[in-house]
């Protein structure tokens, strides 16, 4: 028998992985597997060695969950810290104000990402896309609309009418979802406008200006500008 087939079947009742094996001796995994896997014992060291690593790696995705956890428990208070500073800036300023009431009556407050405002009002959806863009400095290429549409209504139609008054730019629609009420025949004549900005950082920040305002409107001292 070679020695170093010799070395390899010591090293492998021993507890070590093919890989450990090769770095240690040099010889190839193949060479390894044709010497090793036809013996049962070397099949039960492998089966135990997986299970360790499994083990292993499950520690290993915890911990870094708990590290991404800690980080990102840390970046939304940064949010809701940044929010606070801001809103004296920012409470008396129409369009803040504007976007700010749309989304307490027409909001998505429910998921933890997506800043979701859905109406028929194409220029009420103008309103809190001028919002996002110019107080939440959301980039305009990650805003997105689509729309909620009754079968009897034409996809290309209601999408030129939102497009047109509310500026929304086409390339900014996904696919529209047609749905059936209790009447086929349309009773809303472009559909439903459903808007959204995915980021859980500014939605911190608009939930924290929310709660302030509503504070503030109020209060008495709002009312003494």
């Amino acid at each position: 028998m070679r020695k170093d087939k010799e070395k390899a079947l010591f090293l492998r009742k021993s507890g070590r992985s093919y890989k450990q094996i090769k770095e240690e001796l040099g010889i190839p995994v193949s060479t390894l597997s044709e010497w090793l896997s036809p013996h049962k014992w070397s099949q039960n060291i492998k089966k135990s060695l997986t299970e360790v690593a499994k083990k292993e790696n499950s520690v290993r995705i915890q911990s870094l969950n708990n590290i991404r956890g800690e980080h990102l428990k840390k970046l939304y208070k940064e949010a809701e810290i940044e929010a606070i500073k801001e809103f004296e800036g920012l409470k008396y300023h129409p369009l803040f104000i504007a976007g700010i009431m749309i989304y307490w009556g027409e909001g998505d407050r429910v998921t933890k990402h997506n800043i979701r405002v859905s109406n028929t009002d194409p220029v009420m959806i103008k309103l809190f896309v001028d919002f996002l863009i110019k107080i939440c400095n959301a980039p305009k290429n990650r805003i997105k609309s689509s729309l909620l549409l009754y079968p009897d209504l034409n996809d290309i139609v209601c999408k030129e009418y939102w497009s047109k008054n509310a500026l929304i730019p086409e390339n900014s629609f996904n696919k529209s979802i047609f749905i059936t009420g209790k009447h086929k025949t349309k009773r809303l004549q472009y559909g439903v406008c459903n808007t959204v900005f995915t980021s859980t950082y500014t939605k911190r920040k608009l939930l924290i200006w929310l709660k302030l305002l509503s504070k503030e409107i109020v209060s008495k001292e709002y009312y003494k500008i």
